[in-house]
């Protein structure tokens, strides 16, 4: 392992204390010294003049548990100075399994759909040479490297149909289920599962509740009964502020389920933050307040950055998820050719007239074509540029035959883009302020077609710090690093100090930008081919450190791959392993 001294700095150190001038030593992927003008002894010395030095950024809610397994780069992501993944979210993982393949196929399914991944990948590149959550954990520390650490959660979804099979989707679990998914959750939690994720929003492009939905009580009493055995662990769910607006009744049932026992509580959604969701505000935070003052350790997470949608006809749950499934019928079919003939059928498009105006929800990317902008066109013809309530208007058309029409001119790998949901900025930075929330939340490493996450990571620097100076660079670190590392247990880094792990990035304020997306070719199809993901250019960091080793530098990823699976049950020992 390299040593490495940075000199010269100025050190945000992610408490949220106020910035340093101080040099940082580096031994044995140790932060081994930290003061002013120390001596090189041996080491590589890194100038780091007119830099801030700070913990590695945590990615606290991504999708990289399929997509590591074939782009092991995790491109953006070193170039924005991340050095730890937070994986397993909203109740998808790839672990558990059933022993039957047609209840692995599910698994797969319902990640590839709502995670809108194609199922190839997952078929060709992972080994599935597992059942249970401890066996895939050893399979990917046995095949997987990457240059970012990693934790995971072990998904709700998963160990349902793990447990019941493809009956998950449809019924409550009988009691010996219910112990049977008792004992995976218990060897997932031993084998390190940061905790359990779950899910309480999502549909599939069928319009099935997720297997998720059909868990009664008894259910999840006897899931949280196992994870109070296990203080160290996290419970994580996402609830419903999106499609059909459940949210307010999910906090109700959580709030009876969790009361009085001892388990950390992250809520995506509980403080939803954009204008569309204003109705159900209110009732959500008052529930995290009661939440909160019977003793729950609730903690809202939250985005820095408006959602935006991307309808693309290659991969995307956009139109199942504005609740239009005739448009969806373009997406799941696989040959271009008759994408573009359904898109020219007359009947499809009558019926896709109507799905577009009596079906998708209001706040739906297709009730407001005046915020969908043709700025993506696969070859040349255009227009570009334009709303899409601009080209229907000038037509004389309804706005599905318009995006129909400019999508068979302009060939179906053209994409549409929805303008950010208007948020409200006040709220979401009371949530950064808020000493238990979870931010910087993200889907890095999923919707490949969308870009979600990979480098939003640089607003909190560029817009939030230095344009519009609502933060200051030690609170903005402080969300990204030393706080996600306390909510995570992951106390052996995301601070600056003496003996945590040299996870850490170096970067000059004037340098960085949040980059544009662009197109990149590089996604395996499952049939010998590529399909595009958007991805963008690095911020860049000066350097990326992940355990003390450079991931990043010279505007470049360097190719090294010392990521490490965490949890919070080994911490401890690989610190006095690194101390050896």
């Amino acid at each position: 392992m390299s040593d490495i001294l940075i000199k010269n700095g100025t050190v945000v150190d992610g408490t949220g204390a106020p910035a340093f001038a101080a040099d940082v030593r580096v031994r044995n992927g140790v932060i081994a010294e930290v003061g002013e003008n120390l001596a090189a002894n041996g080491e590589r010395v890194f100038d780091a003049s007119d830099c801030h030095v700070t913990p590695g950024f945590i990615e606290s809610h991504t999708h990289y548990d399929g997509t590591m397994w074939w782009q092991a780069d995790l491109d953006p992501l070193p170039g924005y100075g991340a050095t730890t993944m937070i994986m397993g979210n909203c109740g998808f993982s790839p672990a558990p399994l059933h022993k039957y393949m047609p209840a692995q196929r599910e698994m797969i399914g319902i990640f590839s759909f709502f995670e809108d991944i194609p199922e190839g990948p997952f078929m060709d590149n992972l080994p599935w040479d597992w059942n249970t959550w401890s066996e895939y954990r050893a399979s990917v520390e046995r095949n997987v490297k990457v240059p970012l650490n990693y934790a995971a959660y072990v998904g709700h979804i998963a160990i349902r149909l793990a447990a019941m099979g493809v009956e998950a989707w449809d019924r409550e679990a009988t009691p010996e289920e219910i112990a049977r998914m008792a004992d995976l959750l218990d060897d997932a939690l031993a084998a390190g599962a940061l905790g359990m994720s779950d899910n309480m929003h999502d549909h599939d492009g069928q319009d099935r509740p997720v297997p998720t939905l059909k868990a009664n009580d008894a259910e999840f009493e006897a899931l949280f009964a196992v994870m109070e055995r296990y203080p160290g662990c996290c419970y994580q769910v996402i609830v419903d502020t999106f499609m059909r607006m459940t949210g307010p009744a999910n906090l109700e049932r959580l709030s009876k389920l969790l009361a009085g026992r001892k388990i950390k509580v992250q809520i995506a959604g509980a403080v939803p933050t954009l204008e569309f969701q204003k109705g159900i505000l209110p009732a959500m935070q008052e529930s995290v307040r009661k939440m909160r003052e019977a003793g729950v350790d609730v903690w809202p997470g939250y985005a820095h950055v408006s959602p935006t949608s991307t309808l693309s006809l290659v991969k995307s749950l956009i139109f199942a998820q504005s609740n239009d499934y005739v448009w969806h019928e373009v997406v799941l079919e696989d040959d271009h050719h008759k994408k573009a003939a359904l898109l020219a059928d007359a009947d499809w498009r009558a019926r896709a007239r109507e799905s577009w105006d009596k079906n998708a929800w209001d706040h739906s990317p297709l009730k407001n074509p005046q915020e969908l902008f043709l700025l993506d066109s696969e070859n040349g013809t255009g227009p570009v540029g334009i709303t899409l309530k601009e080209y229907a208007d000038s037509l004389g058309l309804h706005r599905s035959d318009a995006m129909a029409d400019w999508i068979i001119k302009n060939g179906t790998r053209s994409t549409v883009h929805m303008a950010p949901f208007p948020k409200d900025e006040a709220l979401t930075l009371e949530l950064m302020n808020d000493p238990r929330t979870v931010g910087n939340i993200s889907d890095a490493g999923a919707h490949l077609q969308m870009l979600c996450g990979g480098g939003e990571n640089a607003l909190l620097l560029t817009q939030y710090v230095r344009e519009e100076q609502k933060l200051t660079l030690e609170q903005a670190i402080h969300v990204m690093t030393g706080k996600l590392a306390g909510h995570f247990n992951l106390n052996d880094r995301g601070v600056i100090a003496v003996g945590k792990r040299a996870d850490i990035a170096v970067f000059n304020m004037d340098e960085i930008q949040r980059r544009e997306m662009e197109k990149a070719f590089d996604v395996p199809d499952g049939r010998g081919g590529t399909t595009w993901r958007f991805t963008r250019q690095a911020m860049p960091t000066r350097i990326t450190l992940v355990n003390g080793v450079p991931t990043f530098e010279n505007g470049a990823f360097t190719g090294a791959m010392p990521g490490q699976f965490l949890s919070p049950a080994n911490d401890v020992g690989a610190m006095a392993q690194a101390a050896e």
